[in-house]
């Protein structure tokens, strides 16, 4: 029996970012390639079926307009600059009535603005282009927006744009045909590390701490340079010139953790990022990311992360030689 090929449709809207739409394309070819089977079908929409202009310039002619797109396992919304501008009530009620008729959604970069002024993200998980995050959390309340490399919340899909669309579209080739197809992509691509929604955009933090509080950012840069040898309370407050119990209502208000949880996920983090871009021993991995035992770093890791440093690190299909 022969296996239907899932279809997907990119909506662009005008200025849609074109390193974010091949970024996302390109892995469905892959998979078609490299797998010598045909698993993908993909459509190009416009709202009026004609050609827009992308973000470098290039117009693209699309393969029909929305209204007309008919089963569709998946739609992407492409943004790119000028995109939280939309204000196109036909094109909502669109997107309202393709989703209702149980096509899945999803969001390249600031196409996630269509999707939440369509009450289409209210309630879930998503992210953004850190350009355009702090607008969208002031705009949408409703939707929860986590600042990470891509989310996946059910049934809807977003990516923050560039290429990690890449790491979307190869974890939902994941997902369906096993790691290894994914992994081979990757290889292909010469993308070093198929990044997942644990990665985060590390621009979009420090934008949020600055709007909520200078101190609470300035206490954030110091945790962060002082990684190895971690700083007591007692220390950071000194430094910015608070008290302890201050600094404990910033984080406690503006992050929902305590001070000393921030900082052990800051280092958990910096560990991750150690474990999978460099050759250091997990013994000096633990010690740079200021843990004093390897039980303690284990423990911390596995209840962080769901799984252990050493596996974090195996590569589910190593490359030979």
């Amino acid at each position: 029996m022969t296996e239907k090929a899932r279809r997907f449709g990119f909506l662009l809207t005008d200025q849609s970012s074109m390193i974010c739409f091949s970024s996302a394309i390109e892995p469905l070819r892959s998979a078609n390639r490299m797998s010598g089977r045909h698993l993908y079908d993909w459509n190009i929409l416009t709202m009026d079926g004609l050609s827009v202009q992308t973000s470098n310039g290039i117009s693209i002619l699309p393969d029909m307009a929305l209204a007309d797109a008919a089963c569709l396992d998946i739609l992407f919304v492409c943004g790119g600059i000028g995109t939280d501008k939309i204000k196109d009530e036909h094109l909502f009620a669109e997107l309202r009535r393709i989703v209702q008729h149980g096509t899945e959604i999803g969001a390249l970069s600031t196409g996630a603005f269509v999707l939440a002024a369509a009450g289409l993200l209210d309630g879930y998980r998503c992210t953004i282009h850190w350009e355009g995050a702090i607008s969208l959390k002031e705009s949408y309340p409703k939707v929860i927006f986590t600042g990470s490399i891509f989310e996946i919340d059910r049934n809807r899909y977003t990516c923050a744009g560039g290429t990690s669309a890449i790491d979307l579209l190869l974890h939902i080739i994941s997902e369906a045909h096993g790691d290894k197809l994914a992994y081979d992509i990757s290889l292909q691509f010469m993308h070093d590390r198929i990044r997942s929604h644990s990665d985060k955009q590390q621009v979009v933090r420090k934008l949020q701490l600055a709007a909520k509080s200078q101190k609470l950012l300035t206490i954030v840069e110091i945790m962060e340079q002082n990684i190895e040898e971690p700083l007591s309370p007692e220390q950071l407050a000194s430094m910015v010139g608070i008290s302890i119990r201050q600094v404990e209502r910033l984080f406690r208000q503006h992050t929902g953790r305590s001070p000393a949880r921030y900082y052990m996920e800051m280092r958990l983090e910096h560990a991750r990022l150690l474990l999978l871009q460099t050759s250091m021993s997990i013994t000096e991995i633990y010690v740079a990311s200021g843990f004093s035992t390897h039980s303690h770093f284990a423990k911390s890791y596995r209840e962080y992360y769901g799984l252990s440093p050493s596996r974090e690190r195996k590569p589910v299909f190593p490359l030979a030689g």
